[in-house]
């Protein structure tokens, strides 16, 4: 089993296996990006664990490092110190190759442009995630495709280009794509930063039914404090570090 070895302060060796880590763990992480004037820590340190069916926001003000957060959470960047475990993977050790196979069965990203393909249907779009990494037989995929579509109330639009739809449609389409090979973990960053009030409300309900219903676990980014405060648990991220992690009394909608 593929474990960790590190010295503690009294430099003695201690080991463990990652299947003893939350969901999503986080340890130590550094990250440090070169500028002009040095070095840049934009994450300092940062520890962070998420368990199974929580539906976390993560907030802070432009710079505070809530992109490089997610970043190293989906594997989209490396951190420059520390470990990142997720789903029981140190995937801070993967290869770029295995990444990519790794994130598309165990991640399911949601970005605020929703990033569909012009000239796919809708359907075609979904169906994308699972071409990619070998997910259900081909003779199957446009059914499951369809099915997803029906949980976002979308299967009516799914022969449909993206942009024959609205931007709220869009983005349910994305919501959809992301549940493609049925991962446990939804980042969102930013998914209702182009939509509407009411639109944004509706995009937030789906997250709670995905989490209520579909045991799915939400980290979301979001400039919006009136979506963040109807989670359970709120991050405040401010200069690279966690400044308050809240457990919230559930807000009805």
């Amino acid at each position: 089993m593929l474990g960790w070895r590190k010295k503690n302060q009294n430099g003695n060796v201690i080991s463990g296996d990652y299947s003893q880590s939350s969901l999503i763990d986080l340890r130590g992480i550094d990250k440090a990006y070169e500028t002009e004037a040095g070095p840049f820590l934009a994450l300092k340190e940062l520890d962070l664990k998420v368990d199974p069916g929580e539906f976390v926001a993560v907030v802070g003000k432009s710079g505070s490092g809530k992109s490089t957060l997610i970043n190293m959470i989906t594997g989209i960047d490396r951190p420059t110190n520390g470990e990142v475990i997720v789903d029981k993977t140190p995937i801070h050790l993967l290869t770029e190759g295995k990444m990519a196979e790794w994130r598309g069965r165990h991640m399911g990203i949601v970005f605020q442009f929703f990033q569909l393909l012009p000239t796919l249907t809708i359907a075609e779009n979904i169906m994308l995630p699972m071409d990619f990494c070998n997910m259900y037989k081909p003779n199957e995929r446009y059914d499951r495709a369809v099915h997803l579509l029906s949980l976002v109330e979308m299967e009516e639009q799914a022969n449909k280009l993206p942009n024959a739809v609205s931007g709220g449609q869009q983005q349910r389409a994305a919501i959809a794509r992301a549940l493609a090979n049925d991962p446990p973990i939804i980042v969102a960053d930013e998914p209702t930063g182009n939509l509407d009030s009411n639109t944004a409300d509706a995009v937030f309900a789906m997250f709670e039914k995905l989490v209520n219903e579909e045991d799915k676990t939400i980290l979301m980014v979001t400039h919006d404090n009136d979506l963040a405060n109807r989670v359970k648990r709120k991050l405040t991220i401010a200069d690279g570090e966690i400044l308050s992690d809240e457990i919230l009394e559930k807000v009805l909608a």
